[in-house]
């Protein structure tokens, strides 16, 4: 199987970087000309002794900011653990290294561009979670990595990844270019890895979770919704679960994503913006792309829907009859009609009845009606509903022979508003029930035994859990996620709820002051956005409106004038309450006035324009 090289040295003249395999047995030396930018392969042989040496990880790749070419390397790495005898590492430090000797080519604004672009691009490499491996593509699942050819396998790890998944695939496309290169071309993943030894009746199995992060229409809370035209879904995470014992395997995948059609929510000074669904798209024909692609990748579809959403018929299924010989069945829980989900959930369910496919189930649950007051013991109803498509969707295990067993033939869809806290919930419940039948298949619990019986195996299971809860969340709406107390430990507590609200309204700050400058970096990192090197105008010079900076101003000033009179009282109360009143209202109109133009207040993004995000 081809691979990627393991080890290297980084020696560093002024006119070339050369980039040294230091695996056993390996000559191979990439140079890159530090002025015209080319890559060759040559040997140890070439490099001058009077470079300058160290040791680095591996190469994310190249890309060109204002003061030119910039290569990025890892250099400190973590491991994870080892898939199937392939080590996994997290990668942990970065650097960012100029083509250029120096920056007093550039004006002083270029100078400050290239600062915030800089910036920009350790922003992303400094949220965790990219991991690696040298020797087995993590990119794919156990299933589809089965169901390829010997050709597949011939490929370099570049060329067979799944591109949905390979977050620097812009950033290696020089590599990309030149095939006798792709075994230095690393490509990464980002979400969250997990592995773990676990016993249970002592027998030693190895439990491992793998969230793929989408890279395709990726980006944050707000200022990333819905699908894009090509069909692909904000937020997109393939979570996919392994068990390994004595040379059996077991995987189960499920998906989360947006829901997906063309809508948008953008940030407002609001705490919760009303969502606006699109007036001017086609709606179908994204949604159709969108689904197409999945039942192209998974096969069968339920998507779960846990947003809030409109009463429905008495609880059980409704066929929608269609003009087609299949006809998509549609399952609703008592459900709450209020709040600003209600319309999203409605169009969902409406697409999904018109889209014509006997492979798509729909089924709406309205989590936080149903879960009211604690009752999270009624998250029980929705497990219990689709446990007869689970066991139809079945999952992919092959046993100590290599022989395929079973293949799964479907996903769980699952998506709420933000596709973290409620999902990540439910997934876990479902995700748990699949296991239960892999490890008794699989000769590790005896017959009668419950995975919830087993405390040792349970703490380590919702931990990893409420991990991948957290990272994904942290990724998306920069929080750790919500509801993790659940997920933790099987109960809602109210330490769980008071640590809730401090990380919303971590959120709240995040997504109106910070989220904009988050979405540049992003869009930068993926190649949305490509920087132009002339002297030009950029959309990082675009000032703020002059009501910005001046009814911010006279808000601040009224608030503290009204302090002051109120703490500074004047010769009788009458006059200070004038005084406190009259700069009261002051604030008072002024802060209207603010979050009436909450859009022109909150950090939004400048590289990529916002009718390209909607």
């Amino acid at each position: 199987m081809a691979t990627v090289y393991e080890r290297y040295n980084l020696h560093t003249t002024p006119e070339k970087f050369y980039i040294e395999a230091c695996d056993e047995g390996v000559d191979a030396v990439l140079a890159i000309d530090r002025v015209s930018s080319e890559m060759t392969l040559t040997g140890k042989t070439d490099v001058p002794p009077s470079a300058v040496t160290r040791p680095i990880c591996g190469i994310i790749g190249t890309i060109r900011l204002v003061a030119g070419m910039y290569l990025i390397v890892i250099t400190r790495k973590k491991n994870v653990g080892s898939l199937l005898g392939h080590a996994v590492w997290k990668a942990v430090d970065f650097d960012i290294i100029s083509y250029k000797k120096s920056v007093l080519h550039l004006s002083e604004i270029q100078a400050q561009e290239n600062k915030t672009f800089l910036s920009m691009i350790n922003n992303v490499l400094m949220t965790d979670g990219f991991y690696f491996c040298t020797d087995f593509d993590l990119t794919h699942t156990l299933q589809r990595l089965a169901n390829t050819s010997p050709d597949f396998h011939e490929m370099s790890l570049l060329e067979r990844a799944d591109q949905r998944f390979v977050w620097n695939g812009n950033l290696l496309r020089e590599l990309a270019a030149q095939p006798e290169l792709h075994k230095f071309a690393l490509p990464l993943v980002h979400g969250f890895i997990i592995i773990r030894p676990c016993r249970i009746n002592g027998k030693v199995f190895e439990w491992v979770l793998i969230s793929r992060r989408s890279c395709f229409r990726a980006g944050v809370r707000y200022y990333v919704r819905g699908i894009d035209s090509e069909g692909h879904a904000a937020n997109f995470v393939e979570t996919e679960q392994i068990v390994l014992f004595e040379g059996a395997k077991a995987s189960f995948v499920q998906t989360r994503g947006s829901m997906p059609f063309f809508w948008s929510q953008r940030p407002n000074l609001k705490y919760k913006p009303k969502p606006i669904i699109s007036k001017t798209m086609v709606h179908m024909d994204g949604f159709q792309r969108h689904f197409d692609s999945q039942l192209l990748i998974y096969g069968k579809q339920t998507v779960l829907n846990l947003v809030r959403a409109p009463p429905p018929p008495p609880i059980g299924q409704l066929s929608i009859t269609l003009p087609h010989p299949f006809s998509c069945s549609v399952l609703c829980f008592q459900v709450n009609q209020k709040g600003s989900e209600k319309p999203l959930e409605q169009a969902f369910a409406k697409m999904v009845s018109g889209l014509n496919n006997g492979m798509l189930n729909y089924i709406a649950f309205d989590f936080h009606k149903e879960c009211s007051h604690m009752r999270w013991d009624r998250l029980q109803l929705l497990v219990d509903s689709v446990s007869d498509t689970q066991d139809e969707y079945s999952y992919f295990l092959v046993n100590s022979e290599e022989k395929l067993v079973v293949q799964q033939k479907g996903v769980f869809r699952s998506n709420c508003m933000d596709c973290l806290d409620r999902t990540n919930v439910i997934q876990s419940l479902l995700a748990r029930r699949s296991l239960q039948s892999q490890l008794q298949r699989m000769g590790v619990l005896n017959v009668g035994q419950r995975i919830e019986e087993q405390a040792e195996f349970e703490k380590i299971y919702k931990n990893a859990w409420a991990d991948n809860a957290n990272a994904c969340a942290v990724q998306y709406a920069g929080t750790g996620a919500l509801k993790t107390d659940f997920t933790r430990t099987g109960k809602r507590t109210r330490w769980g709820l008071l640590m809730d609200g401090w990380n919303a309204m971590i959120r709240y700050y995040k997504n109106n002051f910070s989220d904009g400058f988050r979405q540049d970096s992003i869009d930068l990192f993926l190649g949305n956005f490509a920087v132009d090197e002339s002297d030009g105008a950029s959309p990082l010079r675009v000032q703020k409106d002059w009501k910005f900076l001046t009814l911010l101003i006279i808000m601040l000033v009224a608030f503290s004038m009204c302090i002051v009179c109120f703490l500074m009282a004047g010769d009788t109360w009458t006059e200070t309450m004038v005084y406190v009143m009259f700069w009261g209202a002051a604030s008072a109109i002024t802060a209207t006035l603010i979050l009436f133009n909450g859009h022109d207040f909150v950090d939004a993004p400048k590289l990529v324009h916002k009718e390209k995000m909607d």
